[in-house]
């Protein structure tokens, strides 16, 4: 798969930050150490790259919607960045706002080797419920299998199966979708069957625990590239193995 105009996307989907909240700091701290040499050490506004304050304070200045700011790494040629975002009650399971952690970096040599570590240190520092690493060429995918209408059609046009859309989900621990790299807190494996030793020899082969009970789970070998036609199998599979992601089945 080519890395020209392509990036990792990260999304991890955790609680709302309250009052004097230290995760995005914890966040931030954690995907450096994922990623060796990185310093998110600016923020960006329309005259471009603004140097963030040093140490603990870099994060106090949060937005009002309840995320933090865009951090970046300064380099425009190899641009890494990361955010959070409040995502509204309506849009979320059972009515309430969840916090959308969002990261994105190129895919080259140094992010591909960065991504696990990356994905599992800010997934468990935002105490997700679930989150992903996925390469943009492949997250259309995951669009054209929301179901905006009870009609809508049971496949997308890769023949994967439709999914419903955030709000009509259970549980926050119900994962909505599947990506490269999953990331399931320990609640949402336990949700969706994870791991079941007879039936996920395979997965598991590509899976590690995390120190909070949690998982993170590589679909594919390589980045999903829906291109190949061993990559959407792969992705048929976990999904016919995990019929709750996507509230395609009662809980």
């Amino acid at each position: 798969m080519s890395s020209e105009r392509v990036s990792f996307i990260l999304h991890a989907l955790a609680p709302v930050l309250l009052a004097d909240d230290t995760r995005p700091l914890a966040v931030i701290q954690a995907m450096e150490r994922g990623f060796p040499g990185l310093r998110l050490a600016w923020t960006i506004s329309a005259e471009g790259f603004v140097p963030a304050p040093e140490g603990d304070a870099r994060i106090i200045a949060r937005t009002r919607a309840g995320g933090f700011a865009l951090y970046s790494n300064g380099n425009d040629a190899h641009l890494v960045t990361i955010t959070g975002r409040t995502m509204p009650g309506a849009l979320c399971p059972g009515g309430k706002p969840l916090l959308d952690v969002y990261a994105k970096w190129p895919v080259d040599a140094a992010g591909l080797a960065a991504a696990v570590d990356v994905l599992e240190g800010v997934a468990e520092a935002a105490g997700s419920y679930w989150g992903h690493v996925t390469p943009t060429n492949a997250t259309t995918a995951i669009w054209d299998q929301i179901s905006h209408t009870p009609a809508g059609p049971t496949k997308s046009p890769r023949g994967l199966p439709m999914l419903k859309r955030s709000s009509e989900l259970p549980s926050p621990d119900h994962p909505e979708y599947l990506g490269w790299l999953n990331y399931w807190s320990a609640a949402a494996a336990r949700a969706i069957g994870f791991p079941d030793p007879t039936r996920d020899a395979e997965l598991l082969s590509r899976s590690r625990g995390t120190a909070t009970g949690g998982w993170v789970v590589r679909l594919t070998d390589t980045p999903l590239d829906l291109d190949s036609p061993g990559h959407i199998d792969a992705l048929k599979s976990a999904y016919e193995r995990f019929p709750k992601i996507g509230g395609r089945t009662s809980p």
